[in-house]
């Protein structure tokens, strides 16, 4: 008898559910060396995902952490002289450990410094790297891998993800990671496989550090083990889910970031299934 194999949409829905019972089962615990505005919102974005957050980054103590972490999160966002140290010093751990990390390279391209500090980071390897289309090319450019400037506009893109999926995924081959652009429409690529998903609601751009909080999410469905890609791709799918269901309880910015973490909190596969929009 002959079978039928499953829509993309389908197999992305049931992959994507059962990480979100994986990561609810597991409470993976994810160390996040993130930026100042981001702390409250990422620790509760996990919280509601069934995960354990540990906003630990004194490099004093990241080396006999990070040991501990299902993974490793780093943030650019407010970044400082003390900020890059401890970056150094716990990506260099959980490489040293075998500890997946995830690098948002928020504000990539803006400043010399943050230039640097981030050109170094990436000699550990991320796992994942997650940001917007500006940060992204910037960040390619860093990599040696185009001419193009890449800077935002302060921590916004002013590119379309449209515009990137090719550097993405030359990006993703070069450092043997998975590159995931966010926008109107996520690009997620691992150099050769790329996914767009077209979810998500314009209020998720009016809430402080929203994206930096997905890059937590990200970390969490990483730290269960398997395929980083598939990992990625099923986190940015619920998280966008995540936030249509939200706009739709919501009256501004304000009340969305409660609707935000209490769908988020409730989200099953029938949400992924009944919602995910593949582009």
């Amino acid at each position: 008898m002959e079978t039928t194999s499953p829509s993309p949409h389908d197999a992305l829905a049931a992959q994507t559910g059962a990480l979100l019972a994986a990561v609810r089962e597991g409470r993976p615990l994810v160390q996040m060396i993130t930026n100042y505005v981001s702390m409250d919102i990422a620790a509760n974005v996990l919280l509601a995902a069934g995960a354990a957050p540990a906003m630990v980054f004194a490099p004093e103590e990241s080396p006999e952490f990070v040991r501990r972490a299902s993974a490793l999160v780093v943030n650019t966002g407010t970044l400082s002289a003390a900020g890059a140290q401890a970056m150094e010093v716990a990506t260099t751990a959980a490489r040293a450990h075998g500890v997946p990390w995830v690098l948002d390279p928020v504000g990539a391209g803006g400043t010399q410094f943050r230039n640097e500090t981030i050109g170094k980071l990436l000699r550990h390897r991320p796992a994942v790297i997650r940001g917007n289309a500006s940060e992204i090319m910037a960040v390619a450019r860093l990599a040696g891998l185009t001419q193009e400037a890449g800077a935002p506009r302060g921590v916004d893109s002013t590119h379309d993800t449209s515009e990137i999926e090719a550097l993405a995924q030359k990006l993703a081959r070069h450092g043997l990671c998975v590159v995931a652009a966010t926008g109107a429409v996520d690009v997620v690529t691992d150099g050769h496989a790329l996914v767009r998903l077209a979810n998500g609601s314009p209020l998720m751009t009016k809430v402080t550090a929203l994206g930096c909080a997905l890059t937590g999410y990200v970390g969490a469905f990483v730290g269960c083990g398997g395929d980083p890609f598939a990992a990625t791709v099923s986190a940015l799918a619920a998280y966008a889910v995540t936030g249509d269901m939200a706009a739709e309880q919501a009256s501004g910015p304000a009340s969305f970031r409660t609707a935000f973490i209490d769908a988020l909190y409730g989200l099953q596969e029938r949400d992924i299934s009944q919602r995910l929009r593949l582009r």
